[in-house]
């Protein structure tokens, strides 16, 4: 995932990305540095009351049924003052400082769930502790700053400088994202949510196509071999044709129950690996599809039926949208990924945005730590790259 690159002042900089070396005379950067100095008392008060009043009150009455919910809230609203916080060094200091990833809530989570993840939310904690300490620190530089501007004037730039450095180490220290190790877990509980959704869109898929094919068609069996059974005596052409009936059904309804079963994981994958259970794909596709499979070995059995439903899903779109005249699969491995790219010489102009499935495609990849690029120009041809991580099928069979 990009990221937005942090641009500091550390004194190995380039020149270009550093604060203008302090003069005697006051230049509008420097008139911007006082501002904020004289700001910080105001602004640290206000911050100060805020952490004495909600995230302190909830801690402690964290043994009564209301300290948690109020401590929690109180993180939360640490957080945007962090937000206007970092909003104001950018705009007086020249600070940039990345934003902190949201937290990852999602619909599906439990009040418990909401509520433990912002307590433990490291940002909303930094925070807390940078308002705190602000108070002292904003006293402190507004009485600084207001008596050099009657007294110390010549060495004023000099003063503020000096003061605002503090300013900026604290901004970063307490203020900006925490390292990629706890981004990436942010961003890892996040995409839990894409999993959890689209597991639960396609049990609802499945439920119902049960309910309203094999099982509509089964329970129309049993009437027809019931009815069959009382004319069985009476009427035995009847029911000869009524049992004979009952046997397309019967045919329909066990073709019904292989095609979704293949849409949940198809036997061709358990059993000979996706060299073949692509090519069987492809033989349904609408164009003539070519599959190469260079892989050597197996991956796991959850990275290989994701690989194989992502390739289907895509040929299905070649069958529908793209007009081509031929297409090709090729799948293989490079170091630690499994990479698989389809390939049409139809008339391009793919787009995640586009209402064929991309969009998901890409969500569910990215869920799994994978990778999804689409390369699609309009008139052709279109080329998608997939990419997952590689787990050996026996590493994962050790692990079970």
């Amino acid at each position: 995932m990009s990221r937005r690159t942090e641009r500091t002042t550390h004194p190995d900089a380039p020149e270009a990305e550093r604060p203008p070396a302090p003069r005697f005379a006051l230049d509008g950067y420097t008139w911007r540095e006082i501002a904020h100095l004289l700001a910080n008392l105001p602004v640290s008060l206000v911050g100060f009351t805020y952490v004495m009043t909600v995230p302190f009150t909830g801690a402690c009455l964290t043994v009564t049924v209301i300290g948690f919910p109020l401590l929690a809230a109180g993180l939360l609203g640490a957080r945007q003052l962090g937000r206007l916080e970092r909003a104001r060094a950018r705009a007086l200091l020249g600070v940039q400082v990345e934003e902190p990833t949201p937290l990852p809530l999602h619909r599906t989570d439990s009040m418990f769930q909401r509520l433990w993840m912002a307590l433990k939310d490291p940002v909303g904690w930094r925070t807390v502790l940078y308002e705190f300490v602000r108070l002292p620190w904003g006293i402190l530089t507004f009485a600084v700053t207001f008596v050099s501007l009657f007294l110390l004037w010549p060495v004023l730039p000099f003063i503020t400088r000096g003061l605002t450095t503090v300013d900026r180490v604290m901004v970063r220290g307490l203020l900006s994202p925490s390292d990629e190790l706890e981004r990436r877990i942010a961003e890892l509980e996040s995409d839990r949510g894409v999993v959890v959704d689209t597991a639960a869109a396609d049990l609802r898929r499945i439920e119902r196509d049960l309910h309203d094919g094999a099982q509509a068609r089964l329970v129309n069996l049993a009437m027809g071999l019931g009815l069959a059974k009382e004319k069985l005596l009476e009427d035995p052409d009847s029911a000869a044709a009524m049992v004979e009936e009952a046997h397309g059904e019967v045919k329909l309804a066990l073709q019904e129950l292989r095609d979704l079963a293949r849409g949940i994981h198809p036997a061709v994958l358990t059993d000979r690996g996706l060299d073949a259970a692509l090519s069987a794909v492809a033989t349904r596709c609408t164009v003539p599809v070519k599959v190469t499979v260079d892989l050597g070995a197996r991956p796991a059995a959850a990275i290989e039926g994701i690989a194989y439903f992502t390739v289907s899903e895509l040929l299905q779109n070649v069958s529908k949208h793209s007009g081509a005249a031929s297409a090709s699969i090729d799948v293989w491995r490079a170091e630690d990924r499994l990479l698989m790219q389809v390939r049409d010489d139809g008339r391009g102009g793919a787009r995640l945005d586009g209402g064929t499935g991309m969009s998901g495609l890409a969500e569910r990849l990215g869920a799994v730590d994978g990778l999804f690029v689409i390369d699609s120009p309009m008139g052709g041809p279109t080329t998608i790259t997939a990419e997952l991580p590689w787990r050996d099928r026996e590493g994962e069979a050790r692990r079970r």
